[in-house]
């Protein structure tokens, strides 16, 4: 039997937002830039769509721009942004633990003059809101820092730091890399305060291939992808309907049941670090306060072996970021955990599908690993 405990790479699309896709692709398949009936239905789906993921969000769908995937947002939100406020200045703050599509965007700022500030975590890879008001300075113009981290499930209080951005009187803008946290922690795009939030669909069962930018209103970004006027001129191309419904369809069935999603994965990821550590004495565990990522440790051991094992079984787990393939965590390296520990680290994302069954199976497949690694 499958136990796929891989969420935070990736989501089984849900019924509802296959079927959405389904209906996109053989019934509602008209252009939405057409101007006849087909065309119209197809503009009216788009319309509906994109309110359902705005309403996820917290904002008003004029705000949203349909992209290709989380790291499109990332790098139009990143590269866009700081283009747009060059004049003001060019200096940027982010972190040491972000989602590759923001540091390869980063490396490109400084290709082009910027200078970045990347400020280090805490020890659960949050970044503190005192560290980002001491890097302020009066040319610092964007600040890019991800809501829930992608590999140890810390949380990081955007708002906070939007509220002392603002206290301070820096026309900074902020960008909150979501893609984590959407539909897994309450907050709106209000809640938190940031000029630029990417979201993604795979996250939330719904397919690849699709992701969305809320840009505050009266924020103008050049055009990250230039042919047609889509997206009111803000993106080009014809939208990807099929993913765009089926993102709406998972927003909604997603959002109307965020607090008992995220309530069961608490209480699963919970579950799963006492019964390890109880059983496993030199368990190392990352404590983070999102409820669907834990990232957890047998120093010793090789992240590859034990997945390996659990693999045997059909447990589906990983050992960092699914973009970074190879070489060691640049997240657990910046929180500090050494190199046996950070060896031996495989990461568990949990979704509101995952059962008691693959929690059962996680936990006695890493102590049956344990107990035969150790006899071999």
């Amino acid at each position: 039997m499958e136990h796929y405990l891989d969420n935070s790479a990736t989501t089984r699309v849900c019924p509802e937002a296959a079927e959405a896709a389904l209906r996109a692709m053989t019934e509602v398949y008209g252009n939405p830039s057409s101007t006849h009936t087909l065309g119209r239905e197809a503009k009216k789906l788009l319309d509906a769509s994109r309110k359902q993921v705005a309403d996820a969000l917290g904002c008003r769908p004029q705000e949203l721009v349909f992209t290709s995937c989380g790291s499109e947002s990332d790098n139009w939100a990143i590269l866009g942004g700081a283009e747009a406020m060059k004049r003001k200045g060019r200096h940027v703050i982010s972190s040491a633990v972000e989602h590759d599509a923001v540091r390869r965007s980063l490396d490109e700022l400084e290709s082009h003059g910027f200078e970045v500030t990347r400020l280090r975590p805490d020890r659960t890879g949050a970044i503190p809101v005192e560290a980002v008001r001491e890097a302020l300075r009066p040319d610092t113009v964007l600040l890019s820092l991800m809501l829930v981290n992608n590999e140890t499930g810390a949380v990081t209080d955007i708002a906070g730091i939007s509220r002392a951005i603002k206290a301070c009187g820096s026309p900074a803008l902020l960008h909150c890399d979501a893609v984590q946290a959407f539909l897994k922690i309450p907050f709106t795009a209000k809640s938190l305060g940031a000029d630029l939030i990417s979201v993604s669909g795979h996250k939330i069962h719904a397919p690849k291939g699709v992701g969305a930018l809320f840009i505050r209103n009266g924020l103008r970004l050049k055009p990250f992808i230039v042919g047609g006027g889509q997206e009111e001129g803000r993106r080009a191309g014809t939208e990807a309907m099929p993913q765009i419904a089926a993102f709406g369809a998972a927003c909604a069935l997603g959002s109307a049941h965020l607090a008992e999603n995220a309530a069961r994965m608490a209480g699963f990821k919970q579950e799963i670090a006492a019964r390890l550590s109880a059983a496993i004495p030199e368990l190392r565990y990352v404590p983070t306060d999102a409820p669907h990522i834990l990232s957890l440790s047998l120093p010793g051991w090789r992240s590859e072996v034990l997945m390996n094992f659990l693999e045997a079984r059909e447990v589906y787990v990983s050992k960092s970021s699914a973009c970074k393939k190879g070489g060691r965590s640049h997240v657990l390296e910046a929180i500090g955990l050494d190199a046996r520990t950070i060896d031996g680290a495989i990461r568990v994302g949990l979704s509101r599908y995952t059962t008691q069954e693959a929690v059962d199976a996680l936990c006695q497949g890493l102590i049956d690993a344990r107990a035969s690694l150790r006899h071999s």
